[in-house]
């Protein structure tokens, strides 16, 4: 059989091209990562347009950058369904609703930035008092709060919520997951400051307890009781993992858009190309699937609002 062969056409943009417009010529441009971001554009749209539970998974880092707020909207405008996540999601997003982060450099002094007192996380600047001094002043308060109403006991999503609704500011990624009831799970709850912060109000309160596998029920019926499932993930890591290995449950994902700079040579989940995670049965054989290379605080950005014009 001979195969249809596509010609490819040159991108043209002037001052009026839109954003959707530009994914439509990229669709058509044969333009190596180009069509495959106008591929991940297409097949996110027909997540929102079917009856499909939208995974995101995504790792801390790029909710210390500016593409938080991408997120946040993303969160507001109910556009997923369920959210899992790192740990650092819940500090950046905490310690920013009332701190600064710095605009940095990859080439500063890292031990002159150390005796300063400032944290670098790639070209971000984290100082201390934006960072653990702030969630210290934040969290415990609120968490004595809960003890006090008689709390004893949570799942991460239900403590995320809780601090949701308790911070109170339209700026939060978990204000809005409590405000439109977004699950945001994180499987490597102490694996960071937030998780931190709770281990030191265990240090007197012996009773409390995070019970993980009351996340894993959550998810579980939340992936048998889909009727399609289908995931947009950035980066790699326990929140990717979580994502693709519970969906291996309902024979795999029906849809799946994954965002990556990592090299698949190493074998890591991180650099692992989707077509791999057909092979586990996370992701179907017949699924629609991309994996698209490059940094997600730029590509995110440009299929959201393509997706946005669209819908």
């Amino acid at each position: 059989m001979t195969r249809k062969l596509l010609p490819v056409k040159d991108v043209h943009v002037d001052g009026n091209t839109t954003v959707s417009q530009l994914m439509e010529a990229f669709g058509d441009a044969g333009g190596f990562t180009a069509s495959k971001l106008a591929t991940a554009a297409d097949i996110l749209e027909r997540m929102n347009k079917e009856e499909c539970t939208r995974f995101f998974s995504f790792p801390a880092c790029i909710c210390a950058t500016g593409t938080r707020g991408i997120i946040r909207d993303m969160v507001k405008e109910k556009m997923v369904d369920v959210i899992i996540t790192t740990c650092g999601t819940l500090d950046h997003d905490l310690a920013r609703i009332s701190r600064d982060y710095y605009q940095g450099t990859f080439m500063a002094d890292d031990a002159a930035l150390h005796r300063e007192g400032i944290n670098r996380l790639g070209n971000v600047f984290v100082p201390n008092d934006s960072y653990g001094i702030v969630l210290e002043e934040m969290m415990q308060p609120i968490l004595h709060q809960l003890w006090d109403e008689g709390h004893r006991e949570w799942n991460t999503k239900d403590i995320i919520w809780e601090f949701g609704k308790r911070v109170g500011t339209e700026d939060s990624i978990l204000y809005w997951a409590h405000k439109n009831r977004i699950p945001i799970y994180v499987p490597g709850i102490t694996d960071g400051a937030f998780g931190c912060q709770l281990w030191m109000f265990y240090q007197t309160h012996r009773d409390l307890r995070i019970d993980i596998l009351k996340d894993e029920q959550e998810l579980s019926d939340i992936v048998f009781d889909a009727k399609k499932t289908g995931a947009l993930m950035l980066g790699g890591g326990i929140s990717k993992h979580h994502t693709i290995w519970w969906n291996q449950f309902r024979d795999g994902l029906d849809y799946a858009v994954f965002m990556t700079t990592a090299d698949e040579s190493d074998g890591s989940l991180s650099g692992a190309r989707v077509r791999e995670a057909v092979s586990w049965g996370k992701v179907k054989e017949e699924a629609k699937y991309v994996t698209v290379e490059g940094d997600v605080t730029v590509l995110l950005p440009l299929v959201i609002a393509a997706l946005k014009d669209r819908l």
